[in-house]
Order: C-alpha cells, then structure tokens, then sequence
C-alpha cells in the first residue's frame, strides 16, 4: 500500500479525511482492509476494549500507549492517537510524544479537559485555564522530531464555558503552533458553520452516532470547512451488536445457525489474518 502521511493528505484541500475509530489491532486492520488511509485510535475504544469501563479517566498513559503499539505495527497507513490530557503535566506529555513517534504513531489528539477526563459528549466536564493548556501543547510541538507527526488541539469548552470560549480557544491554540484544530460537540450545523467561519486552521469534525453533534456526511462537513472527520465509535458500537446478538442466541438456543450472517467464514478469517503466510513461513523455518 502507498502509505501518504497525514501531512501529504492535509495538503490536499479538495477532500476530507475520514478517520474510522479503532480500538485494537484487529479493527485496525479491518479498516486498512475495506481501504482507509489513515485512522484514529480511540479513547472512547480502547478504555472499553481495555478495561471494559466507559471513557472516563480510567484509562492511563501506559494502556494507551500498549494498544497504539499493537495497532500501528499491525498495519500500514498513519494512525492519529487519542492521547486524551497528556495524562499528566508538560513533562509527561514530552515524554508521550517521544514514545508514541517512534513506534510510528502519526499524531495525537490532546485536549484540555481537567482529569480525571470523560468523553466529550457526555455531561459534567470541565476545562483548566487555557494558560495551563498552552504549555503542555508546546511540549508536544517541541517534542516531535518531524513535522509530519500532527498534534490536534482539542478544546471541550463548548459544553462548560460558551461556544464563543471554544472558538477563542482554538484560534490561540492554533497560534502557538497546532496543526489542526477540533472543537468539541457543537450542537448544531449552525455552530459547526460558525466554528468553520471563524477559525482559520485545518478542523476536525467528531461524528458520534447519538451524540450531541449533528451526524452529517462527510462530504456535507467538507462544505461546511472540515478537513477531518472522524467516526470514533461506528466500528466499537456495531461490532457490540452484532456480538450481543450472537451470544444472545447462543444462550436462548445452544446454537449460532440464526446469527451467521453476522459472521465472516473460519476460512475467510484466517485468510484475513494472513494465516497462509505464517504457515509458509513455519516451513522455511522447519
């Protein structure tokens, strides 16, 4: 596959990167599979896949990065990691950044929630002072060593302060050096539009599936001026789904026969975890 950074991908103003959410290796190479050029890595995801417990500050630095090790050595196109506050002070976030660039990760998300944090389309949030935001966002700047590793800055001020300290928020980020900005959960197109108007930078637009954001297509949110968007929990939610049902018949029946449509094939699996090659090179290590 031609691997484009995420840097080359921005260049191009004429599309919008649609980001699928992943989780673990497995659903990272799912998406590589159907055609994805890049994909994100979520918070949300993986503190469910984890830990099983919902995104709200249980998951640590150490989780996060475990998993986007795994994720990124199973495929071959850049992987935007949700690095949640930094878990921690500037130093930690430095610390973070180095780590997480040399396993070739091809950015982060960080964002200014107070810890512990939750998910940004839930109630109860809080931000710190944007001065106390600034200095961790320059660590991360400062401790990337290439340019193509993006850093998003993400401001959850929209829900506690106003959506005008959002927006005033983003542009400074964006000043002190952020590649792409992402305000969190507008409410409407209409904020979405303001959001666009009034920020002058690459954005990021988050499509929860019932979430407090209106879900609209990516090519509607190119219009609008988005250059990201990312569908964090579409693969997390349909992939609990379809496994709850299977269980369920499982339980109610002793049997899967109703519910295989929701399964691919043995033969079909083990073609996509690319069983073949590693029996292939069993023998030539025999």
């Amino acid at each position: 596959m031609n691997r484009r950074s995420l840097r080359e991908q921005l260049e191009d103003k004429n599309r919008i990167i649609v980001l699928p959410g992943v989780f673990d290796a497995l659903s990272a190479r799912i998406a590589e599979q159907v055609g994805f050029s890049a994909m994100f890595q979520t918070g949300y995801g993986s503190s469910a896949a984890l830990l099983g417990m919902p995104d709200f500050g249980f998951l640590n630095a150490g989780e996060t990065v475990d998993n986007a090790r795994r994720i990124i050595r199973a495929v071959d196109v850049p992987v935007l990691v949700d690095a949640d506050t930094g878990y921690g002070n500037p130093l930690n976030v430095w610390r973070l950044v180095r780590d997480l660039e040399s396993f070739g990760a091809a950015g982060i998300f960080l964002e200014d929630q107070v810890w512990p944090k939750r998910c940004g389309h839930m109630a109860g949030k809080d931000v710190i002072p944007k001065d106390d935001y600034l200095p961790k966002l320059k660590a991360a700047l400062e401790a990337r060593r290439s340019k193509d590793f993006i850093i998003v800055a993400r401001t959850d001020a929209r829900a506690p302060v106003s959506l005008e300290e959002a927006i005033e928020r983003g542009k400074a980020y964006r000043k002190a050096g952020a590649d792409v900005i992402f305000v969190e959960a507008p409410r409407s197109v209409a904020e979405l539009k303001k959001v666009a108007d009034e920020i002058d930078a690459p954005l990021v637009a988050n499509m929860i599936e019932d979430g407090v954001t209106p879900n609209l297509p990516a090519k509607e949110l190119l219009k609008l001026g988005y250059r990201i968007a990312v569908f964090p929990l579409s693969g997390l939610y349909s992939a609990t789904y379809a496994m709850r049902e299977v269980f369920e018949e499982l339980k109610k029946t002793g049997a899967t026969k109703r519910t295989r449509r929701m399964m691919v094939t043995f033969k079909d699996f083990n073609k996509f975890v690319d069983l073949q090659k590693y029996m292939g090179l069993e023998k030539r290590y025999r």
